[in-house]
C-alpha cells in the first residue's frame, strides 16, 4: 500500500520476519511485500504444512508499543462475531531486540485480491451486488460491537474539522467502525474486511464517507456508494462522519502522496456538502 521504506528500516523488518517465521514455525515466501506507512509494518505471505497463510510484523521504538493499534487486530479477534467477513487470526507472538518491539500475526490466506492496490480507487470496480449486501451486512453487524475503543476521537472532530473544513459539528451519534474502510482493505469479487487496526467508535456515516470519499476519481463508483449509504450520509448525524473523514484526509495531504493527490477532489466535495447543507459555519 506504501513504498518500501529506506534501506536500513527494510533490512531491519525483513530481518525481524525471518525470526517471528521461525518462531511462529512458518515458511518464508518472496516478493509481494506490503508495507505500510514508514516501514511500521511488512505484511507477506507464508507457507505452512496445510498451505498458505498470512504474516503480518508491526514495530514500534521499544517501549512506546501497545495501545490501540497495536492491540486493533486482536481485539478485532475476540470481539467481532463471526458474520464479519474478515482473514481470522490464528497466532501471534511478541519480542523485542536491538530497541525495537515486534509483534507477528499469523492469519488465514485470503485468496481474492484487494479491490485496488492503492487505498484510492483509479478504475471501475466491477463488483456484484452481492457483494455491496455483504457490505452493508458487514458493516451492520460491526456497528452493533460494543467497545471502548476509539476510531475517532471527540477532542479531535471538535478542535480540526472547524480547522479544516469551516463547519462547526453539532451533536455526534457514535457507532462502532472499521476506521479505515478504502479499497486497499476491501477484497472482491468475494468481500472480505482486511487491517483491523483502528477499529473502534466514531460518528455515524463514518465508514461510508471515507468509503465514498477514497472513490472520488470514479464517479459512477463513488455515485454508486452514495446510493449505497444514503440513508446514513444524507443525514444531519451521517454528515458529521462525512466531515471527519474529510478533514483526516486533508490533514493527512501534507506526508502522504495519495491524499495529496485527493485532496482537491475532497475540497471540492466539501463545497458541495456545504452547499447541499445550506450552511457553511453553523453546528450539523
Amino acid at each position: 500500500m506504501f513504498t518500501a521504506p529506506e534501506p536500513a528500516v527494510r533490512d531491519r523488518m525483513l530481518s525481524a520476519r525471518g525470526h517471528a517465521c521461525a518462531l511462529l514455525g512458518l515458511a518464508d515466501t518472496t516478493g509481494g511485500e506490503v508495507w505500510g506507512y514508514a516501514g511500521r509494518t511488512l505484511s507477506r505471505a507464508v507457507r505452512t504444512p496445510t498451505g498458505a497463510a498470512w504474516l503480518r510484523l508491526v514495530s514500534d521504538s521499544q517501549g512506546k508499543s501497545g495501545g490501540k493499534l497495536w492491540e486493533g487486530p486482536r481485539e478485532a479477534e475476540q470481539s467481532l462475531p463471526p458474520a464479519v467477513p474478515r482473514p481470522r487470526l490464528l497466532g501471534l507472538c511478541d519480542w523485542s531486540a536491538d530497541g525495537w518491539d515486534y509483534r507477528a500475526e499469523h492469519y488465514e490466506f485470503v485468496t481474492d485480491p484487494p479491490v485496488a492496490k492503492s487505498p484510492v480507487l483509479h478504475h471501475q470496480a466491477e463488483l456484484p451486488d452481492t457483494w455491496w449486501q455483504g457490505l452493508h451486512q458487514a458493516l451492520g453487524h460491526i456497528a452493533l460491537v460494543r467497545t471502548g475503543r476509539q476510531a475517532a476521537r471527540e477532542q479531535y472532530i471538535r478542535r480540526r474539522v472547524p480547522e479544516f473544513t469551516g463547519v462547526t459539528p453539532g451533536e455526534i451519534t457514535w457507532t462502532t467502525a472499521h476506521g479505515d474502510l478504502h479499497w486497499a482493505n476491501l477484497t472482491g469479487p468475494v468481500l472480505t474486511l482486511l487491517d483491523w487496526e483502528g477499529w473502534g467508535t466514531a460518528p455515524l456515516g463514518y465508514d461510508a464517507a471515507n468509503l465514498y470519499l477514497h472513490s472520488l476519481p470514479v464517479p459512477d463508483v463513488a455515485e454508486r456508494i452514495r446510493k449505497e449509504f444514503a440513508h446514513v450520509l444524507d443525514t444531519p448525524a451521517g454528515r458529521i462522519g462525512e466531515l471527519t473523514a474529510c478533514t483526516e484526509i486533508l490533514q493527512a495531504a501534507s506526508r502522504v502522496p495519495f491524499y495529496a493527490d485527493l485532496a482537491d477532489d475532497v475540497r471540492h466535495h466539501l463545497g458541495w456538502l456545504k452547499g447541499r447543507s445550506g450552511s457553511a459555519a453553523s453546528g450539523w
